[in-house]
């Protein structure tokens, strides 16, 4: 594993023999901040940081009401709604990476060689547009999605592409981050921890990962039932794509692909195609649609998401993933 991308791990004994470490076992283990307590810690600072902008936003605009969840997106709303969250993981993240003195790239930002970067997140915008394009045609050929005409023409599509596509980013931003990013990390060198003191497991690192993968996906699964036009079966797609994510995580050391996905699924969804997204459609988009047939195959009020296609569509997506991800030699995450 490279230098640049984790500080050095050290075992038990090597840091219960330095001066002074055993008085500080409580917060303290052998590789830093123990990880329940740095969780708890970027959730207190996350949600200061929310709090801090509610007080300034009321100071501001005191007797402004609040927003009901509406079936009608705007793009302000969707931007300002995930730009303040993201801006606040980040803050969060930052922060509680100088205090545990690891790179910022750690939490699942990207790789020592930034230059890998930029080609995850186009091949993840690539393929995002792609299986969500292969998911409407499939609706489309079986009768379960129609088209009602477009709504939009000359420059007003490439206007509004635009506006919703930075709109999209910002929503997978915040999203992938969320779960994905310093709370996966963490929890996921805990349970490693765990794993390996209680199991002597082989592969701790791995059982680690993927039970706080599984553990932080169904969170983010069930977080969507918040949304005005949920279903269960949207409710597991939610889960399960947290799951797909993941794995191009564990493959790459990265959340860059699954950005990149994440935004052009959603932009395709709700600009291009003009379909439900969880219930909610998105205002200025390109095509009107409308669902026939079964909910249970069409989507329904849900969108697509709540399809039972979505489900093979997503096995689909994992194998691209596992055949076109190929793992580094060193993942940032301390993954191996």
């Amino acid at each position: 594993m490279s230098h640049d991308s984790q500080p050095e791990i050290q075992t038990e004994s090597q840091a219960e023999s330095q001066p002074g470490q055993t008085s500080h076992t409580i917060l303290f283990g052998p590789d830093g901040l123990r990880s329940g307590w740095g969780i708890l810690l970027f959730l207190a600072l996350f949600a200061a940081f929310l709090a801090a902008v509610g007080f300034v936003r009321h100071l501001i605009h005191p007797h402004a009401a609040k927003t009901a969840a509406s079936a009608i997106l705007t793009p302000r709303i969707a931007f300002y709604g995930e730009l303040t969250p993201f801006l606040a993981i980040c803050l969060a993240t930052w922060i509680m990476a100088k205090i545990e003195r690891r790179p910022f790239a750690t939490y699942g930002f990207g790789f020592t060689d930034s230059r890998r970067n930029v080609p995850l997140l186009l091949a993840g915008l690539l393929w995002g547009t792609v299986f969500l394009s292969l998911l409407v045609i499939l609706l489309l050929n079986r009768g379960l999605l129609v088209i009602d005409g477009r709504l939009l023409f000359g420059s007003d599509i490439w206007k509004y592409g635009l506006v919703w596509f930075i709109c999209f980013v910002f929503v997978a931003l915040f999203e992938e981050t969320l779960t994905r990013g310093y709370l996966q990390y963490t929890l996921a060198r805990g349970l490693a921890s765990l794993y390996q003191r209680f199991f002597s497991a082989r592969r701790s690192d791995a059982l680690g990962f993927w039970t706080a993968a599984v553990l932080l996906s169904v969170l983010f699964g069930l977080g969507h039932g918040s949304n005005p036009g949920e279903s269960p079966i949207g409710l597991l797609t939610a889960g399960l794509a947290a799951i797909v994510f993941c794995l191009s995580l564990w493959r790459t050391g990265s959340l860059w692909w699954a950005i990149g996905f994440h935004a052009s699924w959603d932009w395709a969804q709700s600009f291009l195609y003009g379909v439900a997204d969880s219930g909610t459609v998105a205002q200025h988009r390109f095509l009107a649609t409308h669902p026939t047939g079964k909910p249970i195959l069409s989507g329904g009020a849900t969108g697509p998401e709540g399809s039972l296609f979505v489900l093979a569509i997503l096995a689909i997506v994992a194998a691209v993933i596992l055949f076109t991800l190929r793992k580094p030699a060193y993942q940032p995450n301390g993954i191996v």
